[in-house]
């Protein structure tokens, strides 16, 4: 099933600034719909996001001048709702927003199709919102109440955007519940794609432990270091940059290596030696789990959250990787042991499992999810027109 001729298609991103797990989303998107007007809050494209998505935006918003943009885009949070609604999608049949904030707030008209994809509701407003604001150093006092009011705010807005989406489309049956949450409505399920031809499979492994993640604290990187701190005779090699930097430098012992920010390359080849990929915070869906599967890499993560849908754990038949039970070191520790205690997983087997998520297969989800609820659309539009 594909979609007619001539439909006027427009995608809306939120920000473009870096090559992240929602703008590799949006570059299979726009595969699918070369034809399609972008649309975002902010574009300031690095190079590794200009070479994945060469088309510029048709128009993007007044955050795109406000000052400084990159660094203090989590202060204009409260103005995404103003700055979205200001874009003018009107002359499209066809609206496809990709969301983890704002972008689903678009205004659409009854003759238009607005098909969301939802990388999840906003975390901060919702569920979140006490672990955020506790990280901020925002859960208290005046600055606090105020941070409150705002997000309750927020929430609002988010639940009225929501009822403007036609259809939903979440990256995992984690999110899918979420929405449910949130909105109360339902989504259908299409993973995020993974271009597993970029990772060649590795059968021979080295005794390092490895992790890729941005340090931010709901990665929660700190409880893999703990654990290695615990276990002097085994190496973990962290692979990533951001604001928890400074702290686990303070308490990494001689054999954590904190590696920082690396090309994408030297990122593939650790992943591909790496005896294990360790992830312990609560994620969305988790592509970088499903690169070092790719890899031939098995996977040891929190099992809940996406983790629990990419990799198969130790009752499964043919595992991939194991499961954390808690998210405290002794947890992780107790993970990685029982881990090694048991046959190592087949590198062929986790590739096999990483297959599940592969481009061609989101594409032919996603155009085929479109599809259908185009004509459904329709269908319910000539109805009306007939009465």
């Amino acid at each position: 099933m594909t979609l007619p001729g001539g439909l006027r298609i427009a995608v809306v991103h939120e920000w473009l600034f870096d090559y992240a797990g929602s703008e590799r989303v949006l570059e299979q998107m726009l595969a699918l719909y070369p034809e399609a007007d972008l649309f975002a809050l902010a574009a300031l494209p690095d190079e590794e996001l200009m070479r994945a998505i060469p088309k510029r935006p048709t128009a993007t918003t007044f955050l795109q001048s406000l000052p400084n943009v990159r660094r203090w885009l989590p202060y204009y949070v409260p103005l995404m709702p103003l700055a979205i609604e200001g874009l003018d999608l009107s002359g499209y049949d066809i609206v496809i927003s990709n969301s983890h904030a704002a972008a689903k707030g678009v205004i659409t008209g009854p003759d238009q199709l607005h098909v969301g994809h939802v990388c999840s509701p906003m975390r901060y407003a919702w569920d979140l919102q006490h672990q955020y604001l506790r990280e901020a150093g925002l859960d208290r006092g005046l600055r606090g109440w105020a941070a409150r009011w705002a997000l309750h705010r927020i929430r609002q807005w988010d639940a009225r955007a929501a009822n403007g989406v036609d259809a939903f489309v979440a990256i995992s049956h984690f999110i899918a519940r979420r929405i449910r949450k949130c909105y109360r409505r339902d989504a259908e399920v299409v993973y995020p794609p993974v271009d597993v031809s970029q990772f060649a499979l590795e059968q021979r492994k080295e005794d390092f432990y490895l992790t890729v993640s941005r340090l931010q604290p709901y990665k929660r990187v700190d409880l893999l270091v703990d654990a290695f701190a615990q276990m002097p005779e085994r190496r973990l090699v962290v692979i990533g940059d951001g604001p928890e930097m400074k702290k686990l430098r303070s308490k990494a012992p001689p054999n954590v290596e904190l590696a920082g920010y690396r090309p994408t390359a030297e990122v593939r080849e650790r992943m591909r030696r790496a005896r294990a990929f360790l992830f312990a915070g609560l994620e969305d869906f988790g592509i970088v789990m499903v690169e070092a599967q790719a890899c031939g890499t098995p996977v040891i993560a929190y099992g809940r959250g996406g983790a629990a849908e990419i990799v198969r754990g130790e009752d499964a038949a043919q595992p991939t990787g194991a499961f954390i039970q808690d998210q405290t070191p002794e947890a992780v520790k107790e993970a990685i042991l029982s881990f090694e205690k048991r046959p190592q997983p087949d590198p062929a087997a986790c590739r096999e499992n990483a297959l599940r998520f592969d481009v061609a297969v989101f594409r032919e989800r996603f155009a085929a999810f479109v599809s259908r609820r185009w004509e459904e659309f329709e269908q319910e539009r000539a109805r009306g027109t007939a009465r």
